[in-house]
């Protein structure tokens, strides 16, 4: 008779135990939910539906069914031939060349001593977050397009060039400097995390594989610094990837235009810009948005088929 009362209150207890808990869950998790839905899923959602409609900010949205995405695709000649080949040309080199090496430059770190490991990673790390400032004030003087402009001064006086060239200015030049002032800028938190993924790896590891047969450092490297950090490896890669396709400020900065002379630096978030904020098209700047995001999650779902943990069939 005991024990047939005990499994009631037993299973009531359990019961219990597992609403407190529940709430509890949601208690944590709420704040996350809401700064999620406040800043990513409404902003998203409404995005969506803007794209949809016709709106010039003053006026209602009127609905417009795919016109945007049409004209897009086949009469948005700017967005045809320069903006979309400038951006994978710029995301194809700035995404994978910045990822190589924030990879290089971390695991380089690692090899040495803490003090100056520490030193030199603030200091790679710090063009990330002062962007801004230094392009406008560093890289705009590296290359003025005047005889002040550092890079033409060393020109003119190694006699390579008679007349100071508008590097800035010039449909030529101006994507090569972005991808080189992208580069030097792209150290970033994925860098951060790579250097903490490569000191976290247990050395028994490497130990063990040279016991193994493993014979240098590339080994090394492929077969236990990769494997033992997909975590941060795709972090890195996502957030490489996130930050290639957003960074037509640069462009912006460095030509103080937008559009950039010759559309020669125009991105997909200049061309959102140009039509969103110059324009007043915000129902073209939304479905262009909604095309970066697609473009965006594409490449985000290969770095995770790469780096992602695989499911074991067990």
């Amino acid at each position: 008779m005991a024990n047939r009362n005990a499994r009631p209150n037993q299973s009531k207890k359990y019961k219990l135990r597992f609403q407190r808990e529940s709430i509890q869950a949601f208690l944590l998790l709420l704040p996350y939910g809401l700064l999620f839905f406040t800043f990513i899923a409404i902003p998203i959602a409404v995005a969506i539906g803007l794209s949809f409609t016709y709106f010039d900010v003053i006026n209602k949205p009127t609905f417009a069914g795919f016109s945007n995405y049409i004209v897009l695709l086949t009469q948005d000649e700017a967005f045809l031939k320069f903006v979309l080949p400038n951006t994978f040309k710029y995301a194809f080199i700035v995404g994978p060349g910045g990822y190589v090496l924030s990879f290089l430059l971390a695991w380089m770190l690692a090899q040495i001593q803490k003090v100056p490991r520490t030193i030199l990673s603030l200091a790679i790390y710090t063009p990330s977050m002062l962007g801004n400032v230094f392009i406008g004030v560093i890289w705009k003087s590296v290359f003025s397009g005047d005889q002040s402009g550092i890079f033409n001064h060393l020109l003119m006086k190694l006699d390579i060039i008679d007349q100071p060239i508008m590097f800035l200015l010039s449909p030529d030049y101006l994507m090569n400097i972005m991808i080189f002032v992208s580069l030097w800028s792209s150290m970033g938190i994925g860098f951060l995390a790579m250097v903490s993924g490569i000191l976290n790896i247990d050395e028994q590891l490497y130990e063990a594989a040279y016991v193994d047969g493993m014979k240098n450092r590339f080994q090394e490297i492929i077969y236990i610094t990769i494997p033992s950090m997909k975590p941060q490896m795709l972090f890195g890669a996502v957030m490489s990837i996130v930050n290639a396709f957003n960074m037509g400020w640069i462009g912006v900065t460095l030509s103080g235009m937008n559009p950039t002379p010759g559309l020669a630096g125009q991105l997909i978030t200049n061309h959102i810009d140009d039509f969103g904020f110059l324009r007043y098209e915000m129902g073209y700047a939304a479905a262009v948005s909604v095309v970066l995001l697609l473009i965006v999650t594409m490449f985000s779902k290969v770095a995770h088929g790469l780096f992602g943990e695989k499911d074991e069939l067990v």
